[in-house]
């Protein structure tokens, strides 16, 4: 796609810059400065065009009001440390105090405004609320892809008002997801793992239109496996989707996308370390046991499809990776995605709240070609629709 980057802005200008700063926090006190370091090349980058930085965040779900316990008054210190500059910060995100913050800064300066949903304007993207957050600035940088399928006013709103550009992380996401979906190298494989078909039907119904091979795996194979007539015992099935489980089959087989379904399962009567583990074939399990992985014949073909694929997106894991050994599978095809990735083999991209943690688990998150970790705004891109923040950078 075509959007509009730093690299295109004037330089000696007053940036808005819309970050992701909704970071974990314990007693006013950061826990993970990832989002705070994820925003640091956009704001390294326009501090080299001799550009004033105005940060705009959000942090919780503040509801419009004033929160003590959400205000971003706790960033300023590991902020200032990382970006090796003081940090000014201001007790409110638009009016005269943000003015004469900005007029009172060296040009190069890095201003943070305090969180913008304590503002009622923000969330319901009020077109007075976003010309308040555009005065006296000449840019607007999204940098902030996880908020980014929100029309709020420091995301959609404002990008209407000034000339708006990517920022480098969301600048990172757009090519990646252009790589995966937009226009990918052929042939295009896709994981879809997690419990629940009907939290996914959006995304499966686009993934069989756009992919060559769509591997289905967690809880939500299950379903596929029941609509099939296979018994699934005691598993996690969402047996009311059934018909909607084989609509998808019927959709990818019309549109010449292979679906990959388990060919045989990892059972267990309970769902523990330690408890007795067995492999099972299709429908053979006990009305006692529960598919909690898939098996090892199952694994051994999602592998070779990844072998003969150009590009991977993923999303979701393919059992209950967080209770060894139900994370055999998911552990071996993240391995395997990761090693081709590395050697240049496959553009292997993931995405979700579920499929970070269980790359991380895998230890292979720095050989993916590239894992997001906005998880909402993926899985909305995944399924087709356009993003508010997004089609505002077009070019």
């Amino acid at each position: 796609m075509s959007f509009r980057r730093i690299e295109d802005a004037p330089s000696g200008t007053t940036a808005l810059v819309r970050v992701d700063f909704n970071v974990p926090m314990k007693d006013g006190v950061v826990t993970d400065d990832t989002r705070l370091r994820a925003a640091l090349p956009t704001i390294q980058a326009l501090r080299e065009r001799y550009c004033q930085v105005i940060l705009v965040a959000h942090f919780d779900r503040p509801k419009g009001q004033f929160v003590s316990s959400m205000s971003l008054r706790p960033i300023v210190e590991p902020l200032s440390k990382l970006t090796g500059t003081p940090v000014v910060f201001v007790e409110e995100c638009v009016g005269e105090k943000v003015w004469t913050a900005i007029d009172g800064s060296q040009r190069d300066s890095v201003i943070l405004l305090e969180n913008v949903r304590f503002e009622p304007g923000e969330e319901s993207n009020d077109p007075a609320f976003a010309k308040q957050l555009a005065e006296h600035v000449d840019i607007y940088v999204n940098d902030a892809f996880s908020t980014a399928h929100r029309a709020h006013a420091s995301t959609e709103g404002v990008a209407h008002i000034l000339p708006a550009y990517a920022g480098k992380q969301m600048e990172r996401e757009l090519d990646a997801l252009e790589a995966a979906l937009g226009n990918p190298k052929r042939p295009v494989m896709g994981i879809v793992g997690g419990s629940k078909v009907s939290t996914k039907i959006d995304l499966l119904k686009n993934l069989v239109t756009q992919l060559d091979k769509l591997a289905i795996g967690g809880g939500m194979a299950n379903t596929f496996l029941f609509a099939q007539g296979y018994e699934v015992g005691a598993s996690y099935c969402e047996k009311d989707e059934a018909e909607t489980a084989r609509a998808i089959m019927k959709a990818a087989k019309a549109a010449g996308c292979e679906l990959l379904l388990p060919v045989d399962t990892i059972v267990s009567v309970r769902m523990e370390h330690g408890a007795p583990v067995f492999t099972r074939a299709l429908g053979e399990l006990d009305a006692d046991e529960r598919i909690l992985d898939a098996g090892p014949a199952t694994v051994k073909r999602l592998l070779a499809a990844m072998d003969q694929s150009a590009t991977l997106i993923w999303n979701g894991p393919l059992g209950v990776f967080e209770i060894p050994p139900f994370d055999a599978a998911t552990v071996a095809a993240a391995k395997h995605a990761a090693a081709l990735a590395k050697a240049g083999k496959l553009i292997a991209v993931a995405g979700g709240g579920d499929t970070v943690a269980a790359l991380n688990h895998a230890g292979v998150v720095e050989d993916m070609t590239f894992v997001s970790t906005a998880g909402g705004a993926f899985l909305e891109w995944m399924e087709g629709k356009p993003l508010p923040g997004v089609e505002a950078l077009r070019g």
